[in-house]
């Protein structure tokens, strides 16, 4: 009888002693959950969309209004996505600089025009990790465009465009002169000229080779579209606006635009064309060839290049003259500094132009920053702040470049020039 109790006992209490370390791991699961730092504040988050109705037409200035309430660093939900925003000094120095590593992961959009795998190969900034084939771009970037020699090569061509440039808006005397659209053919053949020793873009026309220009400008206001399928990637196969569809036939432009150029340029190097121009400079094109960089890797650069370069540069033109416009005593005080380091010919000297204190870009940039954002993705659980970053999340880190440049949370900054 007694025995039977026991038996009776044991097979009681047996799935409670089975599921005892199921209880400890779960316990322990929710101590350590606990002990964890805590996701940054946020504004509520909406069910499904999120925090997306809140970011209005102009998300830079709602987001620095965001960091005013719930401090440097916060958190949004747009639709499934976690997004941690960083607005200060302190928090871009966090994100940027002491967590670099973890948080090196490049923001691929679903609109690209490849798969992120094969990016990973191509590009050098739609990368979702910093690989082999990155650092290596990024050297050959710095050697050949960056590097101070480089620049010092290439001082002739911007003037050269310079002077081209002045020579056009003195012809359209008395005619209504569209500064952006002459100052961006204009940083559009600098580029060119760099890269491929020839013009792209005819300053009276829109374009001499198929366009290449409005390709660009399409591709940039694409990147700029509030694209569903960011918000709720599962969505992304399906591109129910298009946007991947049409960047894809534009990427098809860019490579028919850029394939003639590469395929001259190898018969040049290799005897079967007219030979080599002796008159040409080196330039970054011959420099891809000779480092085996395939066809494709090429083209994919060249259009970042073209298009990270003219956009900003054309804008940051654009406001500088809006600004300088609106206020005719710093508009007289950069004349006169221009006036004091004319050269002879009549257009200031290159080495001479960081003289020219009230044309600092940091001056304009400050109110007018042409990338607003930088982006980044976690590729690890990191603690920026004391704050916690999930990588469980897909967590995405944009820094608001914006508000940093602006100083917005000192009262008594100094307003620019």
């Amino acid at each position: 009888m007694a025995q039977t109790s026991l038996t009776q006992a044991i097979n009681l209490f047996s799935p409670i002693l089975l599921l005892l370390p199921l209880l400890l791991l779960i316990v322990l699961k929710h101590l350590r959950h606990n002990s964890s730092p805590p996701l940054p504040p946020g504004p509520y988050p909406w069910p499904i969309l999120g925090n997306i109705l809140q970011l209005g037409d102009k998300p830079h200035i709602t987001l620095t209004h965001f960091a005013k309430i719930h401090g440097p660093i916060f958190s949004l939900r747009l639709g499934t996505q976690l997004v941690v925003v960083g607005s200060s000094q302190a928090a871009a120095i966090a994100i940027l600089k002491t967590h670099d590593r973890i948080l090196s992961g490049g923001h691929v959009p679903h609109m690209a025009p490849s798969k992120s795998s094969e990016l990973n190969k191509l590009s050098l900034g739609w990368v979702v990790e910093c690989n082999e084939r990155w650092r290596y771009l990024r050297t050959i970037c710095k050697s050949e465009l960056f590097s101070l020699k480089a620049l010092e090569s290439q001082a002739c061509i911007r003037e050269k465009k310079a002077k081209e440039m002045i020579g056009f808006i003195n012809k359209m005397e008395g005619k209504v002169v569209k500064i952006r659209e002459v100052a961006t053919a204009t940083v559009f053949n600098m580029l060119s000229n760099i890269l491929v020793s020839r013009d792209l873009v005819s300053l009276e026309h829109e374009s001499e080779d198929g366009g290449m220009s409005s390709v660009l400008k399409d591709i940039a206001r694409l990147a700029s579209t509030p694209n569903i399928s960011d918000f709720y990637p599962t969505l992304g196969p399906l591109d129910l606006q298009g946007l991947r569809k049409k960047t894809m036939e534009l990427h098809r432009r860019s490579f028919n635009m850029c394939e003639a150029i590469i395929q001259e340029r190898r018969e040049e190097e290799e005897g079967k064309g007219d030979g080599p121009d002796a008159s040409r400079r080196r330039d970054f094109l011959d420099a891809l060839i000779l480092n085996g960089s395939s066809d494709d890797q090429i083209d994919i650069l060249l259009m970042e290049l073209l298009s990270a370069g003219t956009d900003t540069s054309s804008s940051t033109i654009e406001w500088t003259m809006a600004e300088l416009i609106k206020n005719p005593r710093c508009l007289k005080k950069v004349q006169e500094e221009i006036a004091n380091v004319n050269r002879t010919s009549g257009l200031p000297a290159t080495t001479c132009i960081n003289n020219v204190n009230e044309m600092s870009n940091k001056k304009n940039e400050r109110q007018h920053c042409p990338a607003p954002f930088q982006y980044r993705d976690s590729i690890e659980t990191c603690q920026p702040m004391n704050y916690r970053i999930p990588i469980t999340l897909k967590s995405k880190v944009l820094v608001n470049v914006w508000a940093i440049g602006l100083n917005a949370n000192k009262p008594g900054r100094p307003k620019p020039n």
